[in-house]
């Protein structure tokens, strides 16, 4: 889909070419001249009616009237040059991208040297193109009589005079990194029906296979012979079978220094006992949310290949109620052997995490990071911007944080001070509580999977808010996200 060359933009014919405009450019340069005087002065002219706009995000299209081999041609505004950033031109970029696929533009050759500040940017930059590309592009499958026209970009030409080899490499991770944030969309948009735990593990498979990786899946008796009491017991209130799934990802010849994700998989949350308002709780399918951006971090990784050593693990089951279904004040074992008196059915993602963790060290893990739609709380504290994070380990965490840096995706961390902890412990008839209040929800229920991680080094990430989009955003249409995708995927590249 994307090629880079170092000629000429204007000696070939194009379906239409992209160029960059800065706020503050004083006259047209570079690429930008040649076409005003192909164009007999039009775009100083367009500019000084401010009929081509450089605010940032602001697309124009012009008509070349014959006088260029292409018909159209795109300008996007980058703002003021000074103030450009790599996240801002992703959202140019993305701005762009929309507009390219209501034109049903199928080709496109971008200037790429007119987007930036500068040639040192040039290898991250590259990058923003086909991840904003591939994120914007993303349609919501659906299940409509009627299929709409799926038209999009089939081929972008990058043309630069910088070093062909690294603005490839970076066109590759961009296109990776948004490749699996779409997957993980796919996989969270799908109704609960289409995606109950055992297509969960059907999708981890089709990854595993794809890129060579080794695959294996608990079953339900497997895991009684194991003593997996948490993650079965909620799934005790469904027909569907609980499956814990597991992937690993061998970039070193030894299985040390393993990085573990773990994935909340919950398929759908009704809540149990404690069940839920039924206003929105059709969007309790994306309650798998954690799990998708393991998978869809594992379709990165497995593009990318760095050399580092990831697992997998995600323990997936239903949350509903029948007559064997949990209750509040029962009392499970889990993996651990730690025991938990359930208070509330609807904290159920920390039960099943609690036993995935604990597996996942059992595999080998050196250090985990888990991620999980967890609590409304965080919703409350973070709105639907910033993932919360909960920590052990100082080192770990600046590793996490830097990566969300990279990636562009919001992150802040929750204090795990001592007296959270206690909050935990206040069962008179176990070891845990997994409902201790209101207060401090989203650290609590942090600090409780911790509980589990034990001195471990481990990051929790809790995307309840940012794993699903109520409306349509810049990067795509309401619904899953892909939150911590990217910044898994980078974890994993920089580890």
């Amino acid at each position: 889909m994307y090629k880079v060359k170092n000629g000429d933009l204007l000696e070939k014919k194009y379906g239409s070419i992209v160029v960059g405009v800065f706020a503050d450019d004083k006259k047209p340069e570079g690429i930008v001249k040649e076409i005003d005087k192909k164009l007999d002065g039009y775009i100083v002219e367009l500019q000084a009616e401010k009929q081509i706009l450089a605010d940032l995000k602001k697309v124009t299209k012009i008509h070349t009237l014959g006088k260029l081999e292409t018909k159209t041609i795109y300008f996007v505004g980058l703002g003021k040059k000074q103030e450009l950033t790599f996240e801002k031109l992703r959202e140019a970029l993305a701005a762009l991208t929309k507009s390219l696929n209501k034109d049903k533009c199928t080709e496109v050759a971008v200037a790429f040297d007119t987007l930036l500040r500068d040639k040192k940017e040039g290898s991250v930059f590259a990058r923003a193109i086909s991840e904003s590309i591939g994120l914007a592009s993303y349609q919501t499958p659906h299940y409509k009589e009627n299929k709409s026209d799926g038209t999009e970009l089939e081929k972008v030409v990058v043309f630069t005079q910088l070093d062909k080899d690294i603005i490839e490499e970076n066109l590759a991770t961009g296109y990776a990194l948004s490749n699996g944030t779409n997957l993980a969309r796919t996989l969270v948009n799908a109704p609960a029906n289409y995606m109950t735990p055992t297509h969960l593990a059907c999708a981890a498979k089709e990854i595993a296979d794809r890129y060579g990786m080794e695959y294996s899946v608990l079953e339900k008796d497997e895991m009684e012979k194991m003593g997996m009491g948490a993650l079965l017991a909620v799934a005790k209130g469904s027909d569907q079978p609980p499956k814990m799934i597991v992937i690993k990802y061998r970039g070193r010849e030894k299985w040390e220094n393993v990085l573990s994700f773990v994935g909340k998989g919950l398929t759908f949350d009704s809540g149990g006992v404690s069940i839920k308002p039924s206003l929105n709780m059709h969007e309790m399918k994306m309650d798998m949310g954690g799990a998708a951006a393991v998978l869809g971090a594992m379709e990165t990784i497995g593009m990318l290949k760095p050399e580092v050593n990831v697992l997998a693990v995600i323990p997936s089951t239903e949350n509903m109620v029948n007559g064997s279904a949990l209750k509040p004040g029962d009392v499970v074992t889990s993996l651990s052997g730690k025991t938990i008196e359930v208070r509330n059915t609807d904290a159920e993602g920390r039960l099943i995490l609690a036993d995935g963790v604990t597996y996942a060290k059992q595999l080998g893990a050196d250090y985990i990071v888990d991620v999980a739609t967890l609590t409304g709380a965080v919703i409350v504290a973070l709105a639907g911007i910033t993932t919360g994070a909960v920590t052990n380990d100082e080192e770990l965490m600046e590793d996490v944080f830097l990566a969300a840096k990279e990636a562009g995706e919001y992150l802040w961390r929750l204090p795990n001070f001592d007296p959270y902890k206690e909050m935990l412990k206040t069962s008179d008839v176990a070891d845990l509580n997994n409902a201790p209040g209101r207060e401090a929800g989203s650290i609590t229920a942090g600090l409780f999977i911790g509980e589990f991680a034990g001195n471990t080094p481990w990051v929790h990430l809790d995307i309840a808010g940012t794993a699903w989009a109520r409306k349509d955003t810049e990067f795509g249409p309401k619904g899953g996200t892909g939150s911590m995708v990217r910044t898994l995927s980078t974890l994993a590249k920089n580890f």
